[in-house]
């Protein structure tokens, strides 16, 4: 099969898949171009609510495709680059669910989503010291926010593996599942996100992301919106909430 990124929705979850078996789904440049459309059309999208990014079988991502390296490096960086950083602002909920392998590249993009899923046993690296590749400064300051500097130096300057315990004591994931359990777990936790407030998770995903001056923007923006009221009135008659806002009501 071709390398290609795959996708779906179900129940109002958009799943991307990274297929490429031949070399462990790593990214090759045509994959890395092709995510930030795939993503724009995802976002757009009235029907998707989150999204999933995983691997095709059982790994995740090797990482860049080293042979796409050969030619023009600083372009393979600048694709890979693009790519996170359409992941990154991807306006509603992203959750990476990761087995097997997730390095160099697939690293980077496990890292650009808003939360991450492990099964136990999958490893995961951060290896440009391996070949001699500057880190670009946004994969290195996404990285240093979820595990800190001294975690990220040590991933940064060794390249070495880690398992899914020391992942998980460092916060570059934020649940390790069972052998077997993942897919299932993933797909319970994103029917919990689907059915939250996308306005709450819309401004909450800015201002983790650091965004300080979109404060009176937020507030206008739940003024106008019924979602407020509909989860009162929900809590109150002691039902599911029925939220209407979606990020395409706001800029």
């Amino acid at each position: 099969m071709e390398p290609q990124l795959l996708h779906s929705v179900t129940d109002s979850v958009a799943t991307v898949v990274i297929s490429h078996s031949a070399k462990r789904n790593a990214m090759t440049a045509a994959m890395w171009a092709a995510l930030p459309p795939l993503l724009g059309s995802l976002a757009a999208d009235p029907r998707v609510r989150a999204l999933v990014l995983t691997g095709d079988g059982d790994t995740f991502c090797a990482g860049a495709d080293i042979s796409t390296l050969q030619g023009s490096p600083l372009e393979a960086q600048r694709l890979a680059v693009e790519a996170e950083e359409a992941l990154a602002a991807f306006p509603k909920p992203t959750l990476a669910a990761v087995r097997g392998h997730c390095v160099g590249g697939g690293a980077q993009l496990a890292a650009a989503c808003d939360l991450r899923f492990a099964e136990e046993g999958t490893r995961f690296g951060v290896t440009p010291a391996k070949l001699g590749i500057v880190y670009p400064s946004s994969a290195t300051r996404r990285l240093v926010s979820l595990v800190g500097p001294a975690a990220a130096k040590y991933l940064l300057f060794s390249g070495e593996l880690i398992g899914t315990e020391r992942a998980l004591r460092t916060g570059l994931v934020d649940e390790v599942l069972p052998p077997g359990a993942l897919d299932a777990r993933v797909a319970e936790f994103t029917a919990v996100l689907a059915s939250r407030s996308q306005l709450t998770q819309a401004a909450a995903k800015e201002f983790a992301d650091g965004r300080t001056d979109r404060d009176d923007h937020w507030h206008e923006v739940a003024s106008a919106s019924d979602d407020t009221a509909e989860g009162v009135r929900a809590f109150l008659e002691r039902r599911a909430p029925r939220f209407t806002w979606s990020p395409s009501a706001s800029g």
